[in-house]
């Protein structure tokens, strides 16, 4: 009996008959980054708070100039910065439009 015979007769035979299989994954190296335009132009009209959207559809049109140019790493950056001042011009917003609600009604119901 040869060396290897006595090895696998020591080890066993192999549990699963079936040959093994491999699994391959595809990565994509394209990674998408949003540029938030949409949403800078929906608060440049609607939700104008202190000129932040101004500054958010600036950021937004580098954001995606960099994209275009291939810069992943500033286009995200510029996306970020974005997305963090159309949060706050949102909010600024909304709480604005409240104001303006409530405010006039209180002053009425004073008066009556």
């Amino acid at each position: 009996m040869q060396k290897e015979e006595r090895e696998v007769d020591v080890l066993g035979a192999p549990h699963n008959p079936a040959p093994p299989t491999s699994t391959m994954i595809h990565i994509c190296s394209k990674t998408s980054v949003p540029d938030h335009v949409v949403w800078s132009v929906f608060n440049t009209l609607f939700m104008n708070s202190c000129c932040l959207v101004f500054i958010a559809f600036t950021y937004s049109m580098k954001s995606r100039d960099r994209k275009m140019v291939g810069d992943l790493t500033g286009a995200q950056a510029y996306a970020s910065t974005t997305k963090c001042l159309n949060i706050w011009a949102l909010i600024v917003g909304i709480i604005m439009t409240i104001l303006l609600i409530i405010i006039p009604v209180l002053i009425l119901q004073a008066y009556q």
